[in-house]
C-alpha cells in the first residue's frame, strides 16, 4: 500500500511485486510438515472448519486515546490452494476507526468474511451498542444463518474509544489477554450459543 495504489496482492502477482521489491523467495515448507500433509492427505476425505488453525489479533490504545491494531493467521491446515481467510480484508478480520473503536475477529473466517464481522462491530458500537454487544450482535447474525446452531467457532474482541472493552464468541469458550495500567490479566469466556 506505500508503493501501489493497491490494497491486496495474492498468488502469482503477490510473489512477482515481492521479488521486484527484493524480497528473497525462500522454500518454507519443511521435512517435517512434507510428511504431515502427506499422512493428512492419505487419511482425510475432506478439511473441516476444525482442521487446525488460528489467528492472533492485537488491538491497543494509547495514553492519548488512539487506537490501533493487527491482525495475522497461521491460516486453515491444507486448505484450498489460492484461499484467502479473512485477517488481510480490510472489516473482516480486523477493523479500526480511530473515531469510534476497533474490533478483530478470529475463528472461521469464510464466515467472518461474508458479514464483515469486524467493521460490524465497529459500526454496531457507532450506534451506542456496548462492545461485548456489538459482538454478540455482530456473532448472532452469522448463528441466524446456520439455523441457530454453527458448527464452527467465531469470536469477537473490541475496544471502544472510551476504552471500554468487549469480547463474545459462538460455542464453547475462548481466551483473550488484557494488559492494562502494567496487570496482564488472561479472560475467559463462554459462547452464547
Amino acid at each position: 500500500m506505500e508503493d501501489t495504489k493497491h490494497v491486496m496482492l495474492v498468488g502469482e502477482g503477490a510473489r512477482q511485486f515481492a521479488v521486484s521489491q527484493r524480497f528473497e523467495e525462500t522454500d518454507l515448507l519443511t521435512d517435517e510438515s512434507r510428511k504431515a500433509w502427506k499422512k493428512w492427505k492419505k487419511e482425510q476425505n475432506e478439511m473441516t472448519p476444525h482442521d487446525t488453525h488460528d489467528t492472533i489479533s492485537v488491538l491497543a490504545q494509547d495514553s492519548n486515546g488512539n487506537l490501533a491494531g493487527a491482525c495475522t493467521t497461521s491460516g486453515w491446515a491444507y486448505k484450498m490452494h489460492g484461499r484467502v481467510g479473512d485477517s488481510p480484508i480490510i472489516g473482516a478480520g480486523l477493523y479500526v476507526d480511530n473515531e469510534i473503536g476497533c474490533a478483530a475477529a478470529t475463528g472461521l473466517g469464510e464466515e467472518v468474511i461474508k458479514t464483515t464481522g469486524s467493521f460490524l462491530v465497529v459500526e454496531l458500537m457507532r450506534q451506542g451498542y456496548d462492545p461485548t454487544a456489538a459482538c454478540e450482535k455482530a456473532l448472532n447474525r452469522v448463528i441466524k444463518r446456520h439455523n441457530g446452531n454453527p458448527d464452527f467457532q467465531i469470536a469477537y474482541i473490541a475496544i471502544r474509544k472510551d476504552g471500554k472493552i468487549g469480547s463474545a464468541c459462538i460455542k464453547w469458550s475462548f481466551e483473550y489477554a488484557l494488559a492494562r495500567d502494567g496487570v496482564n490479566k488472561l479472560h475467559k469466556i463462554k459462547g452464547i450459543v
